[in-house]
């Protein structure tokens, strides 16, 4: 082989080494440590039951919250869409799933017209009780809902975590924090271009 053969080589690997590939990602890696997607909830916008299934091919993003969330519903809302917008014409290949975990007070109209008000990217699912147990219980998700009693507001407590699954449902990054926007646009572009 030639010394010229031998540094074009060269030169090749090196610069595979520095490709996106190996940077390293904005969220938590999680890629084997979490269960594969997987619910049947219902769609908010058409009433629809959905499987992970049904969203096969496409990014996605999940996300527990509740439509009267004062703070971080909406921020976290507005910071994914943003960061959807961020994609161009991939936009549509990344959906959001948002799991209400007051589903007594998030009715199929109320929680369609909210997540409608951030992005057509983001559905709003909701289930029965023992659903909304089984898919936080697969992903560790903790949440607790108390009504009005003498002396006590309603209250609903929910975690933050945000997890992303590739195309082929596998869980593969977690984040509590959203306002990274460039960020996270990277990480979903990523995970598109797999």
């Amino acid at each position: 082989m030639t010394p010229l053969r031998v540094a074009t080589i060269c030169l090749a690997l090196l610069l595979a080494a520095c490709g996106d590939s190996t940077a390293p990602w904005h969220a938590t890696n999680i890629t084997g440590s979490m269960p594969a997607l997987a619910f049947a909830l219902t769609r908010a916008s058409d009433g629809a039951l959905v499987h992970a299934g049904d969203y096969r091919g496409r990014v996605v993003l999940l996300y527990f919250g509740y439509t009267h969330c004062p703070d971080v519903c909406p921020a976290t809302l507005a910071n994914l869409s943003d960061a959807i917008a961020k994609l161009g014409a991939q936009a549509d290949q990344v959906r959001v799933l948002f799991v209400t975990v007051d589903p007594n007070r998030d009715a199929a109209p109320v929680l369609a017209a909210y997540v409608r008000a951030f992005a057509p990217q983001i559905d709003g699912l909701r289930g029965t009780n023992d659903q909304l147990t089984d898919i936080a219980r697969r992903y560790r998700v903790i949440y607790s809902v108390t009504p009005d009693t003498a002396g006590h507001a309603y209250e609903v407590m929910h975690s933050a975590a945000v997890f992303f699954f590739d195309r082929n449902g596998r869980a593969r990054l977690v984040t509590t924090k959203t306002d990274d926007v460039a960020g996270i646009a990277s990480d979903m572009k990523r995970l598109l271009d797999v």
